[in-house]
């Protein structure tokens, strides 16, 4: 074989050994943007490195893994969405309270679901394997939660706070959280029976007695 053969074949060789780790390179890339959706975008830009973004975002997936996560039962499912109900009742008296109680909320699910709930950035990070598309909703809640406890939110920042908690307790919950309040259900009426078509001469005839005899 020739050296330039050699050559030849040794490019050729480091050409496709490239392709082939370019194309997995990709397609752990498309992994994780398909598994983080937003996430992905918000990790790139907080460490300006795409390479340092996903060897985080990997790792999150590994301790993700290691949890013991819980699907909730209906019973459960239940009392957390009267838990809820009540929030909303407490919010119109109280906005403020209602926030911190929402928030405390929120807290026990992802507990009961079996997220660790120590420091609140790695709460966010667990949450995000799972929950990615509802994160958002969740930093937007606490950052109004943060302010309300300095007594700097409005009662419209306290109402859009309720809104994000609700985003991401629906998704822990597995159901967004109705009324279990049998008083306030709403029964749809029976509609009324159709009436009678008219009647007609021959009708009338046929109805009246026989007198002949």
């Amino acid at each position: 074989m020739s050296p330039t053969l050699t050559i030849v074949l040794i490019i050729v060789v480091l050409v496709v050994l490239a392709a082939i780790f370019y194309g997995v390179q990709m397609g752990r890339r498309k992994k994780l943007q398909s598994t983080f959706g937003p996430e992905y975008d918000r990790a790139v830009a907080d460490t300006g490195n795409r390479g340092e973004a996903e060897k985080e975002l990997r790792e999150r997936e590994r301790r993700h893994a290691s949890l013991e996560l819980n699907e909730l039962s209906p019973e459960s499912q239940a009392k957390y969405a009267a838990a809820w109900e009540e929030v909303q009742i407490q919010f119109v008296d109280n906005p403020s309270e209602a926030v911190g109680t929402a928030d405390d909320l929120v807290t026990r699910l992802i507990a009961e679901r079996g997220y660790p709930t120590g420091e609140y950035d790695e709460r966010l990070a667990d949450l995000s394997v799972e929950h990615a598309n509802t994160l958002q909703h969740y930093r937007d809640a606490h950052e109004i939660s943060e302010r309300n406890k300095g007594g700097s939110a409005s009662t419209e920042d306290l109402r859009l706070a309720l809104v994000h908690y609700r985003a991401l307790f629906a998704d822990l919950l597995g159901t967004e959280p109705v009324s279990t309040n049998p008083a306030t259900t709403t029964t749809v009426p029976e509609s009324d029976p159709p009436a009678p078509a008219p009647r007609t001469d021959a009708d009338a005839e046929s109805a009246s007695p026989d007198t002949s005899r």
